[in-house]
């Protein structure tokens, strides 16, 4: 026993994500946080940062062959056209000039008394241009095929055949390439920052959306989601996890018209995943808010999407968006030039949770009994020595005043 303990077999321990590694003390994993630059899951552009790797089942990509030519680059793509009209028309030209070698057309050339499958076929050259007349039904009428060849017959119906369905797909994966709409989603503009201020005294995250175009995103619908690792109750670690951030789903305001650019809402309640989350709090965070805008365009009626994305550092707390939209002499006229300035505001930096707290216990009621014997002058004295030492939330002090005046009562009855 003591030798198998001693031997020098060691075990690999499973390997751990990163996030769930304690290899170094917290401090160093502290610097190596700041110091190292903060992975996006989604770009600015909207392109995914996601890579997919040992992908062993690659036939699967070949089932649906057409997805995966449309989804080749430019380059790619146009190579395999030119490739695939180039192999019909060398393969069907080596059969009928097999034809023609095979009955001894070749052999017969000028010979008025012998009726070749094809006249005035006399080489390969000769025959690859008879499949490329035959193919695309240019037909010049110089070479044609006799009556005298029912093995040429066979090969023209099959090569009609096949060249059609290779027509169709090509220039169907062609025109679905051309017409895409990614790039429309170029013309769909987020805001640089999203901004976390008050809005009907409730504490919101905002971000704004543009279209430059004139011609509009008819049924245009907005979404955002969270992207946090967490850890759950049991331990188990989970990366990149999803959160769906409300916008509006349950009143119609996630259903935008993308006339003039919007300013998208998402109003922090105790169903919001930043309820608890402060402005000193939102600095130590490791999040991501992707947002993804989805409509059909106007011209062309097929589904357009454009996505962004902000990281902790693009989240300014206490700002709001500089209005865009003036009223011109009979129209309303939009200066993009402003569409990602923000300007300060008075803004409390402590969590939606606290504020509704602070909020709830300023609402309470103050003992009836005393309000007619307090000095209000004196009230207000005090509030004023105690405002300094809060955090910045209003209605802090509700607390401790109603603990004054209970005092006050007790000191009043004796």
């Amino acid at each position: 026993m003591e030798q198998d303990v001693e031997s020098s077999i060691t075990i690999r321990q499973p390997k751990l994500p990163k996030q769930t590694r304690e290899d170094f003390p917290k401090q160093l994993v502290d610097k190596e946080r700041a110091k190292r630059k903060i992975q996006r899951y989604v770009r600015k552009d909207g392109k995914c940062n996601v890579h997919h790797g040992n992908v062993r089942e690659t036939y699967r990509y070949l089932m649906d062959i057409f997805t995966t030519l449309v989804d080749l680059k430019w380059r790619f793509n146009l190579f395999i056209f030119v490739l695939v009209y180039t192999v019909t028309w060398l393969f069907f030209g080596f059969m009928w000039w097999l034809i023609a070698y095979i009955r001894g057309d070749l052999e017969h050339i000028g010979d008025k008394q012998w009726t070749p499958c094809v006249n005035n076929l006399n080489g390969f050259v000769s025959a690859f241009l008879f499949s490329i007349e035959t193919e695309t039904t240019i037909g010049y009428g110089y070479r044609v095929i006799t009556d005298q060849c029912p093995e040429g017959i066979l090969l023209l119906l099959v090569q009609s055949v096949l060249g059609s369905i290779v027509n169709a797909f090509m220039v169907g994966c062609m025109f679905v390439k051309i017409s895409q709409p990614k790039k429309r989603a170029e013309t769909l503009v987020f805001s640089t920052n999203a901004v976390i201020s008050m809005r009907d005294s409730r504490l919101c995250l905002m971000f704004r959306v543009g279209d430059l175009r004139n011609s509009h995103i008819v049924e245009a619908s907005i979404r955002a989601k969270l992207i946090k690792s967490k850890q759950t109750k049991e331990g188990e670690f989970i990366p990149l996890n999803q959160t769906d951030m409300n916008v509006g789903y349950d009143t119609g305001d996630d259903r935008l018209f993308l006339v003039s650019p919007l300013i998208i809402c998402h109003e922090i309640n105790q169903h919001s995943p930043f309820w608890d989350i402060s402005k000193a709090h939102l600095a130590k965070e490791e999040l991501e808010i992707v947002v993804i805008l989805e409509g059909m365009v106007e011209a062309t009626g097929m589904t357009c999407q454009a996505r962004s994305s902000y990281v902790t550092s693009e989240i300014k707390w206490g700002y709001r968006f500089t209005p865009v939209l003036t009223l011109e002499d009979g129209f309303y006229e939009v200066d993009y030039n402003s569409f990602h300035d923000v300007y300060e505001t008075n803004t409390p930096v402590c969590s939606a949770r606290e504020l509704a707290e602070m909020m709830a216990r300023a609402r309470l009621p103050l003992t009836w009994s005393v309000v007619s014997k307090l000095n209000q002058q004196a009230v207000l004295d005090v509030e004023k020595k105690e405002q300094p030492a809060k955090g910045g939330c209003e209605g802090e002090d509700q607390t401790e005043r109603n603990g004054d005046i209970t005092n006050l009562e007790s000191e009043s009855k004796v």
